[in-house]
């Protein structure tokens, strides 16, 4: 069976071309001539590449059923303590697609061991220990290495060293992996950044990056995911100042603001680097603030408009840069061969990013979500 849609305003990455038809068969985009078993008008509303969301936390299937409704094709996995949790719903017919990073790295002692459940191989002892960390991951089928680079000014906190952080991409990239560096801080961009760490995911929410940091950029180019929805989902939830730890002696730090995160993004933007979509996802109760399923993704777009980004930059930054950046050449634009991966909206979400939120229909490697 094969589907054309008419009438559909195609979204080619920077605008929306005039209607056309587009056909899905067989599960791919298929060229507009191929005859079609099936016609649904779509009446000049304006058809996306399938939403990816690059920072989730999912652990069931009704995780990734909610996602779809809202247009989520791609799920990005960012760490479980049970990479067979996320690992059993890859590859579930006419549900997003999921991709795994397993275990994320972290230091001995740290609250992902005491307090989010991760096991004692997720922990890594020192840079010695990067090869083996890497290889466990591999293991157990990662698609891309996490790794928590922590603050310990903070009070409580374990961090790995620099050393360790630099050890972990190093093996990382041995083994043909990407690596996701999980940072809460300006000196954690800094560290993750001379580490060489692909992509960051948050924001500095306690300062803003100065001009080094943004000459920084320029030498060691990285991909930001800044989940804003988090960040200020973390600013309303903990609030007050934040405690730190300088020269042994408990100091009062400043004062978290959601300012500070779009401020990251802008230093970023700025820069020229790649700013990609990810909401942080989970119902876990251990987190800051949960975030729902896939309707978080289309808050994520309207934040990162009202962080600087034009409505085109924030809509490539959940298709084609997000699917360039972690290498999934079968989808993020529409086009003959590719995944038939694909949202339709009313209005025109290049000019009012609101709009990707007026659903009108949703395919899943060519499967209509009802």
């Amino acid at each position: 069976m094969s589907t054309a849609l008419l009438n559909a305003r195609v979204f080619d990455g920077s605008r929306l071309r005039d209607p056309t038809t587009v056909v899905i068969e067989d599960g791919l985009i298929a060229p507009s001539e191929t005859a079609a078993t099936e016609t649904i008008d779509a009446r000049g509303a304006a058809l996306l590449p399938g939403l990816i969301d690059t920072h989730v936390h999912v652990t069931e299937v009704a995780h990734l059923e909610a996602a779809a409704r809202w247009g989520v094709t791609t799920m990005l996995d960012m760490g479980c303590w049970d990479a067979d949790v996320p690992g059993k719903l890859k590859g579930l017919p006419g549900l997003p697609d999921v991709r795994i990073a397993g275990n994320l790295a972290n230091a001995p002692g740290s609250h992902f061991v005491k307090h989010m459940g991760f096991g004692p191989s997720s922990t890594v002892a020192g840079p010695q220990d990067a090869t083996r960390f890497v290889a466990d991951r591999v293991a157990e089928g990662a698609d891309y290495i996490k790794i928590a680079v922590e603050d310990p000014k903070i009070p409580g906190t374990k961090a790995l060293s620099p050393e360790t952080v630099a050890a972990v991409v190093g093996a990382a990239h041995s083994a043909g992996l990407l690596t996701i560096a999980h940072v809460v801080s300006a000196d954690t961009l800094t560290v993750a950044v001379q580490a060489g760490a692909d992509i960051v995911t948050h924001t500095a929410l306690t300062s803003e990056l100065d001009a080094a940091f943004e000459a920084l950029l320029h030498q060691r180019p990285v991909v930001i995911v800044p989940t804003l929805t988090m960040m200020d989902g973390v600013v309303r939830t903990i609030g007050g100042k934040l405690i730190m730890r300088v020269l042994g002696t408990l100091m009062p730090g400043m004062r978290m603001r959601y300012e500070h995160a779009t401020a990251t993004v802008s230093t970023f933007r700025k820069a020229g680097m790649t700013v990609l979509a990810g909401t942080d996802s989970n119902d876990n109760v251990k987190t800051p603030c949960q975030v729902p399923y896939g309707e978080s993704i289309h808050e994520e777009l309207r934040r990162l408009v009202g962080a600087g980004l034009t409505p085109a930059e924030a809509l490539r930054g959940a298709t084609s840069a997000a699917a360039d950046t972690f290498g999934l050449a079968d989808r993020g634009v529409i086009a003959p061969g590719r995944r038939a991966d694909l949202l339709l909206v009313g209005g025109d979400p290049t000019a009012d990013i609101t709009a990707t939120s007026d659903i009108r229909g949703v395919w899943i490697g060519g499967t209509r979500v009802r």
